[in-house]
């Protein structure tokens, strides 16, 4: 069993270090920790301590060693995942996952077949939700550095976006359009690659067209329809291990 990794805003270099708050009542009181067993502690940012616990006080506060430091580098190439918002909790899960599997940023958009609607108060509760989804999926997965969770996006701004990558794809279903593999795809060994993952009633016309312009092609997973919630961790999957970012 890896050792469980705990969030910190300055990762120690070395000596004691007492974990505190949220994360230190998670390791006392509900991950048990006790003296001996290894933990790390990361920053979300791709830095991390190895430690040991010395010993465990009251409910929320845990005693370490920290006995060495790690830094997770900048993955290359960068994979961006356009997320179109998915109704009720789906837009977690598919945080979740992409996040598990190794997404480097998620990108909330708002597309023109998206029945979720992020306005105001509501919007910046879900985007909170998706960002501190994210930090726990990363937690989970032993990463050191999580993914980015940007401010959501009109299709505009994501048109801007695909026009600065070095690979740009949009999943798109319909067998009657013209697309391609993205298993087949000429894939870039650095630079961001950037996926556009439509909602459930898929990518209009017109976003199409302006993604288009942006240099983007139209590619499919394979001969299943995935869900809104499932096609960018399947996406994300294809292309780490294309890429031998998963060798």
């Amino acid at each position: 069993m890896t050792a469980p990794v705990f969030v910190v805003e300055d990762v120690p270099e070395g000596g004691q270090y007492v974990l505190a708050g949220p994360e230190g009542r998670h390791a006392v009181s509900v991950r048990r920790l006790t003296a001996g067993e290894d933990v790390v502690l990361a920053d979300g940012r791709g830095r991390g301590a190895e430690a040991v616990v010395v010993a465990a006080e009251g409910k929320d506060r845990l005693v370490v060693e920290v006995v060495g430091t790690v830094v997770e580098e900048e993955p290359r190439p960068r994979i961006t995942v356009v997320q179109a918002l998915p109704k009720g909790d789906r837009g977690e899960l598919a945080v979740e996952t992409m996040t598990e599997t190794g997404v480097d940023a998620v990108v909330p958009w708002q597309a023109a077949r998206c029945i979720t609607q992020w306005k105001g108060e509501r919007g910046a509760k879900s985007l909170a939700k998706w960002r501190a989804t994210a930090r726990e999926a990363g937690k989970q997965s032993r990463r050191l550095r999580f993914p980015e969770i940007a401010d959501a996006m009109s299709t505009k701004q994501v048109g801007a976006l695909l026009a600065t990558a070095d690979f740009a794809a949009v999943l798109h279903e319909d067998r009657d359009a013209d697309s391609a593999a993205l298993a087949l795809a000429e894939l870039p060994a650095e630079g961001s690659l950037v996926l556009v993952v439509g909602p459930e009633g898929g990518v209009s016309p017109q976003e199409l067209e302006l993604f288009a312009r942006a240099g983007a092609g139209t590619y499919r997973l394979g001969r299943s329809v995935l869900r809104t919630s499932t096609a960018g961790t399947a996406a994300t999957a294809l292309l780490l291990g294309r890429t031998g970012r998963w060798s």
